[in-house]
């Protein structure tokens, strides 16, 4: 062995010596102060730095990175604090997907998406007369599929270099202590507590006899007691033994389907991530069973031969090409994804410069298109999920999108367990051609089927140019992910703007149906008139995502953003 490696060797285990002998990072006069934190929405870091949806979730990856750990150590005790910091989306009881870079080149990609249970059916949702009974796949223990996230912690364990009962000891320190909740959490938490009474049949942390409000304590005794099986047991301390016998008698008194098998034969699944090109930068997106990758591929390379940087940022050309774009990808969703593993997704074609020219073909400057006119082309052949993108002083590149679905999932707490369950099956089409919450519409690819992984809008991405990390990103959303992903892109790639201005600016949607333009309330008044004119419907709607980016500056820092839309905060060193 090399001296460097044997020095490396060695440094490392000093760095993990130091921090089991200290105990814990969590706690007053710490490192990470669950009592008293500030939200950082922007800075500029030299070595390692992490964006998320919250400021405690970011200060640990930044701590566990500075105490030895890489970026895939940051982002799993990121996503394990945020399982306890950010109920309304952070969990053990919903799934995501990784996508990295590693500092050898080497691309991972895991898929630890939700997947239906075993006694799930395609009709599942239908009442005698056919008609979709939506209140059952989006609320209480009938729409919540297998949970994936412990799978993919322990799957992601591979390549993180420190041992996991350390990763783990800060969120099992916060919920077992406590953290002071923002005004943001307060409201979160008010919002849904006669929805958590109604569909939870055990009492919980999240509910009070009064109103939560900006400084109260959030302690969660029985989720440190998950985390600690967890600890103890590895993965099979969640899909085995006390915590899976919670799991199935919660399931059992709220007639739900999940079981000991569904649960025990749960597993991460590896995935090759997708690759393009757009202009002179490399990107690295997530393949189906996410719809993300595929859907920002098709949407950038549609715009790729038009001159958008001379069109101007936002201005009514430019988001014009853009919404036409958004139109036909969507168009291509509903018709053409699934899970690849029980739907023969055409990828190639899809991504294929000769198909998206022809999408284009019917595109008219400064008209707008119609939806019931634009449908998929012919080929022979979620708002509440969070987001961490991790960047590390080796050079490893990290994002990952985890998501309960809706905000705060089912609304089903698991009794004795501590954590929500997520309402991942309404991510199906419960009947071919009707809508779910988020407006999405989908067919026979995306049918219900025991085992079977819902179409996602996940879309955690990665940029290289020349070669080198160039940027970090990701946000919830939705249906509304992939468009936000593809205009932060624009933004940064054709636009030359910061990370911070990429993912502030105003946002605009569109995801073929329903036919209209939704748009942030701060979008220009000017380009919307504009639009209005060439016969687009444009409705106003509130904050569109949560976006997270890392991108690498001229002088090669890391210049790490987090959203102006929520909590969201960025650590580092």
């Amino acid at each position: 062995m090399k001296k460097t490696s044997l020095l490396f060797s060695f440094l490392l285990l000093l760095h993990v010596v130091e921090a089991q002998k200290s105990g814990s990072w969590v706690g007053p006069g710490k490192a990470i102060d669950p009592y008293r934190y500030t939200i950082v929405k922007s800075a500029v870091f030299q070595q390692a730095s992490v964006a998320s949806a919250h400021p405690l979730a970011s200060q640990v990856g930044a701590v566990v990175m500075k105490n030895g750990g890489n970026a895939f150590d940051a982002a799993i005790a990121v996503q394990l604090a945020l399982a306890v910091v950010y109920p309304g989306a952070g969990n053990l009881g919903g799934g995501g997907f990784l996508l990295a870079r590693k500092a050898n080149k080497e691309l991972v990609g895991i898929d630890y998406r939700e997947a239906a249970p075993g006694k799930a059916n395609r009709d599942m949702y239908l009442d005698k007369n056919g008609q979709v009974q939506l209140n059952l796949s989006q609320l209480g223990h009938l729409a919540s599929g297998i949970p994936g996230t412990v799978a993919g912690l322990f799957a992601t364990m591979e390549h993180a270099r420190l041992p996991f009962r350390v990763l783990i000891q800060p969120a099992i320190d916060l919920a077992e202590h406590g953290f002071v909740i923002t005004e943001k959490e307060a409201s979160g938490l008010n919002g849904i507590r006669e929805s958590v009474v109604k569909n939870s049949t055990r009492p919980t942390a999240f509910v009070k006899q009064e109103k939560w409000k900006a400084g109260d304590t959030l302690v969660q005794k029985e989720l440190a007691g998950t985390l600690r099986r967890m600890q103890k047991d590895g993965a099979a301390g969640f899909y085995e033994g006390e915590t899976a016998k919670l799991i199935v008698e919660e399931m059992k008194r709220g007639n739900g389907i999940i079981t000991y098998e569904d649960l025990s034969n749960y597993t991460a699944k590896l995935r090759k991530p997708l690759e393009f090109k757009y202009r002179d930068h490399q990107v690295i997106s997530f393949a189906p069973p996410s719809s993300g990758g595929l859907l920002i591929g098709q949407m950038l390379k549609m715009i790729e031969k038009f001159p958008v940087k001379e069109m101007g940022f936002q201005t009514p050309a430019s988001v014009q090409l853009m919404i036409e774009a958004e139109r036909r990808a969507y168009a291509d969703r509903a018709a053409y994804m699934g899970d690849p593993d029980f739907f023969p997704v055409p990828v190639t074609t899809l991504l294929s410069d000769a198909y998206l020219t022809q999408r284009m073909a019917d595109y008219v400057r400064d008209k707008a298109g119609s939806s019931s006119m634009v449908k998929a082309g012919v080929i022979k052949e979620s708002e509440q999920t969070t987001h961490l993108s991790v960047m590390d002083k080796q050079g490893n590149m990290v994002a990952v999108t985890t998501t309960l679905n809706g905000g705060y999932g089912s609304r089903t707490v698991v009794g004795g367990a501590g954590f929500l369950l997520n309402n991942e099956m309404d991510d199906f089409s419960a009947k071919p051609g009707v809508p779910n919450m988020y407006g999405a519409v989908g067919g026979e690819a995306n049918a219900i089927a025991p085992g079977k992984r819902m179409l996602s809008s996940m879309t955690p991405t990665l940029l290289l140019k020349n070669d080198r990390p160039f940027l970090v990103v990701g946000t919830p959303g939705g249906t509304t992910i992939p468009t936000s992903v593809f205009q932060a892109i624009v933004n940064i790639v054709d636009f030359g703007m910061t990370a911070e201005d990429a993912i502030n600016k105003p946002k605009f949607h569109h995801q073929w149906l329903p036919d209209e333009v939704a748009v942030e309330r701060d979008f220009d008044v000017n380009t919307k008139k504009a639009l209005q004119q060439m016969g687009y419907k444009i409705t106003e709607r509130a904050a569109i995502g949560r976006t997270e980016a890392i991108l690498i500056n001229k002088q090669g820092k890391r210049e790490t953003a987090a959203d102006k839309r929520g909590d969201d905060s960025v650590s580092g060193f």
